[in-house]
């Protein structure tokens, strides 16, 4: 399993997610990216900042 807290991140922001995978994880977060955050590009900068927060759980 993976985890990632957005929060890494952005600070501030509370949202986590538990995943089986990286990817699974960069799916959900992107979802959130443009809801949450109002991001509608997502970088290969953001995804590397994710990818790099992104630990065992």
């Amino acid at each position: 399993m993976k985890a990632f807290a957005c929060g890494d991140v952005v600070p501030g922001c509370d949202a986590r997610w538990v995943c089986s995978t990286d990817d699974e994880i960069l799916a959900a977060v992107g979802a959130h990216a443009a809801s949450a955050h109002g991001l509608t590009d997502i970088t290969p900068e953001l995804v590397g900042a994710v990818r790099g927060s992104i630990v065992a759980a």
